[in-house]
């Protein structure tokens, strides 16, 4: 019956079509052939030579390659700790130890077990493996973007059959839940490279440009090349996807890379970069090309200065930053700079309340806080806000924080992990407090969580948030919803508040009228 209607409805399309003047039916035509053209076969010829090397070209397994300890292939797999004892207090855990200069103390945040040591690198460690990836990249330069992509292929069927292994070690070393570390570890790196290997090949080729009548006999063109060696300074928060991320990009446009890696994550980098090396060594090249570095501010000053490294890729605090850039300028060496954030969140108040309120709690709670552009301030208009906090808050306050693993007593079933560093608690609570003393309001959270024995901060909501507080200026990093009230529901003085400061990075708009959101976004 449903197939008779189609085909009855088919016809009388075509009846109508056939009544239609001959130059209607000719322009009707001709833009029946144009969408073909644009949305079908275009595409489809653009891409069918991938389609066809991804279709015929089989991708080897590397699991034999990548061995792994009990410590990253069991949620329990830290052996010889007794658990009948209590664990030690925040304050004793201390990634340098004088007894052992050369090694860095690694710990779970959630449990704080000892779960290892790696290598604190000095400066004649950076720069051997510096040369040998100098070394290395001259022959990984010439491989082809087919054979790129076959590497990038085979690190990325790894991470598709190893994700709980993946998100496990990332829950260890970082403290987050395994439902964090899928969505912002592996999910990214995933997409990461499918967007490289669809597209890299295109970006990387030859971009020409107009020449004038003077040179009409020339063809002028921008031609990218490999740099040679990268050098990475990676941060802390999402330690598989920030040491893969610029290895990806770079490897693709035929550099080397060196990766420094936070010294608080250090110890899933060895098992990271196995993959990496794995997946080189499998076809034939020199795994040296990707290097990793694990050591303190001498390991990254030294990478800073290796003769062997032609670029810096630094992603951390704006003083910091300032160090590696001054560092760059003694060799003109050029560096990219990702320095903090304060990213601003707008409910206008003809939002649905219901439909904005999942976006406020991933963005300030996801990773506990911890994302270069994560929600850092919330401007809700005045005559919402009442309603969004009444909502949210039961929310907040049943978000489940604990261990993130199945292990030392826990079941992983959380929502909310550790932090990273025990420091960044001492910042964060420096900055609520001032925010109280000024007139801002606790509704819940403010506090480390005593009830559990790691790095634990509570999921917290603060409102009635102005510029004279340090909060409103300075990065939290943590799991704070810091909300500050747009007065008389106005878009100019919400554009004021928003603007007033010095960081940027990310910001989004909410609102039920498009060109609204346009236009307090670009303002």
């Amino acid at each position: 019956m449903a197939a008779a209607v189609l085909i009855e409805a088919a016809t009388s399309s075509l009846g109508t079509i056939a009544t239609l003047p001959p130059l209607a039916q000719a322009l009707l035509a001709l833009s029946t052939l144009h969408f073909i053209y644009t949305f079908i076969l275009s595409p489809l010829r653009a891409n069918l030579p991938l389609l066809l090397e991804f279709t015929l070209t089989s991708v080897p397994s590397i699991d034999h390659a990548v061995p792994m300890t009990s410590a990253e292939s069991s949620d329990d797999g830290i052996q010889n700790q007794n658990q009948s004892s209590p664990a030690p207090k925040p304050s004793s855990i201390h990634i340098k130890d004088p007894s052992s200069p050369n090694l860095i103390q690694c710990y779970d945040p959630a449990t704080l077990q000892h779960i290892g040591t790696v290598p604190a690198m000095t400066a004649p460690d950076v720069h051997k493996l510096c040369q040998a990836a100098s070394h290395a990249q001259k022959s990984w330069s010439r491989t082809s973007f087919a054979q790129r992509r076959l590497v990038l292929r085979t690190i990325q069927k790894y991470i598709l059959a190893h994700q709980e292994d993946i998100c496990r070690v990332c829950a260890r070393d970082s403290g987050k839940p395994k439902v964090d570390a899928l969505l912002g570890e592996v999910m990214t790196t995933c997409e990461k490279i499918r967007c490289i290997n669809v597209n890299g090949e295109g970006w990387l080729e030859p971009s020409y440009r107009p020449v004038g009548p003077m040179m009409v006999h020339k063809t002028a063109y921008v031609e990218y090349v490999p740099y040679g060696v990268l050098g990475v300074i990676a941060p802390w928060n999402y330690p598989f996807h920030n040491m893969l991320n610029h290895v990806i990009s770079g490897l693709f446009s035929g550099n080397a890379v060196v990766s420094k890696v936070s010294e608080h994550t250090a110890w899933s980098s060895t098992y990271f970069t196995k993959i990496v090396r794995a997946a080189l060594e499998i076809h034939g090249h020199d795994s040296n090309v990707v290097q990793t570095l694990t050591g303190f501010g001498e390991c990254g000053a030294a990478l800073v200065n290796c003769d062997y490294v032609d670029k810096i890729i630094f992603t951390g605090s704006p003083g910091v930053g300032k160090l590696v850039m001054e560092g760059c300028s003694k060799s003109l060496k050029p560096c990219i700079l990702e320095l903090g954030g304060k990213d601003p969140m707008v409910f206008c108040d003809d939002v649905k309340i219901e439909d904005v309120v999942p976006w406020a709690m991933r963005g300030c709670f996801q990773n506990c806080g911890q994302n270069c552009c994560g929600v850092e301030r919330l401007f809700v208009y005045e005559s919402i806000q009442s309603k969004f906090i009444n909502t949210i808050l039961p929310k907040v306050q049943n978000l489940r924080q604990g261990i993130p693993l199945a292990t030392c007593g826990g079941d992983g079933d959380v929502d909310c992990g550790a932090m990273v560093m025990d420091g960044q608690i001492e910042i964060i609570q420096r900055l609520i407090d001032d925010a109280v003393s000024k007139g801002a309001k606790l509704h819940c959270g403010g506090k480390r969580n005593t009830k559990l024995n790691g790095q634990f901060y509570e999921p917290t909501v603060i409102s009635g948030i102005t510029s004279e507080m340090k909060i409103s200026q300075e990065e939290v990093f943590g799991p704070v919803m810091c909300i500050v009230t747009v007065p008389d529901d106005c878009d100019e003085e919400c554009i004021k508040l928003v603007n007033n400061c010095n960081f940027g990075l990310g910001s989004s708009v909410y609102s039920a009228s498009q060109e609204r959101g346009m236009k307090i976004g670009n303002a």
